[in-house]
């Protein structure tokens, strides 16, 4: 009885390394079609809540007729979008925009699912980035898109049935997670390096 114990023990942890191999290489070429959008708050107040949804639409804004190839030489433009967005609200916390690799865990949205992994993504930190957050995908624009714009926008930035498939959760109506694994992966991404 401990040899088929330990033998089945054996094989789920041979099971789980496999699979976790298997969404990392489909989150990855998904991840390369993709630039998320971070926006962080000050702080968790009910003030800073309500300017982080300000910054964010106005970042969201100047973003729009952007290509995610512009992103890089619009940063200073998109930063001060925000720090306007501020001012108008009588706030004068700094804001910090950048580009660049950011890890993510595992996002349901309304419409779709986003796997566990780094994504590209322009975050926007107002102040003392302290609050609570707010993120989507900014390319394609999928922020506020509903399930037939969700499907239009992401066919016309290249992703790939399969690609569609993952986002929706594999045509499954169960999603399994293991928290272990996602853990196993932000530890991997921080060795890769």
């Amino acid at each position: 009885m401990k040899n088929f114990l330990l033998r089945s023990a054996a094989a789920i942890l041979i099971a789980c390394t496999l699979s976790l191999v298997t969404v990392s290489a489909e989150q990855r070429v998904l991840a390369d079609k993709l630039v998320r959008l971070h926006v962080i708050a000050n702080s968790s107040s009910d003030e800073d809540q309500a300017l982080k949804i300000r910054v964010r639409d106005a970042v969201l804004e100047a973003a729009s007729g952007l290509t995610e190839a512009d992103l890089p030489e619009a940063l200073p433009r998109l930063r001060l979008a925000a720090e306007r967005a501020l001012r108008e609200a009588g706030c004068d916390d700094g804001v910090t925009v950048k580009l660049g690799p950011e890890v993510y865990g595992t996002r349901e949205y309304d419409t779709f699912s986003l796997p566990a992994g780094e994504y590209r993504s322009l975050r926007v930190e107002i102040g003392a980035a302290e609050g609570r957050n707010w993120w989507c995908v900014l390319f394609p624009p999928l922020c506020f898109a509903s399930s037939e714009e969700f499907e239009e926008e992401a066919a016309s930035a290249g992703l790939t049935e399969d690609d569609l498939e993952l986002v929706r959760g594999g045509g499954q109506d169960i999603q399994i997670r293991f928290r272990i694994l996602e853990l196993i992966q932000k530890l991997a991404h921080l060795f890769q390096d």
